[in-house]
């Protein structure tokens, strides 16, 4: 069964904590318009820790590796959710979610199931797209 999330407007966290969990459960997960969803807090400080984050590894091939695509920033975030990589669980978990950039390649019938993660949008967020222009 497959499961259809909106992204836009929805701060990451949040919606990482539902996919998750769904995740979890054994079903597969689709998240459309990536690039939309919302990181809460002040844009420089965002920012500016995720530039700590990428830069952590240097140029090498130590360190995390941070993608400048919104889509796989987004399932890298969520991968962070799930349990460790060398468990079965989780590594199951992680190979069902997908994450898309628009509407990717979904049909006309499967874009009437997509659901929205209501959630109070904060004063104070950055985009997932402004985050990676960054980066």
């Amino acid at each position: 069964m497959k499961l259809y999330y909106d992204a836009d407007g929805a701060i990451l966290g949040r919606l990482g904590s539902v996919v998750s969990k769904e995740l979890l459960k054994g079903k597969e997960v689709v998240i459309i318009n990536a690039e939309k969803a919302i990181i809460s807090g002040d844009r420089l400080r965002v920012i500016a820790d995720l530039h700590w984050w990428a830069d952590l590894g240097g140029k090498g091939l130590k360190g995390p590796k941070v993608s400048r695509n919104p889509d796989l920033l987004m399932k890298r975030m969520i991968r962070g959710m799930l349990p460790c990589r060398d468990r079965s669980k989780g590594r199951d978990a992680y190979h069902r979610l997908r994450c898309y950039v628009g509407n990717g390649p979904l049909t006309a019938e499967e874009l009437k199931n997509v659901k929205k993660v209501e959630v109070k949008k904060t004063i104070k967020y950055v985009t997932l797209k402004e985050v990676v222009k960054e980066i």
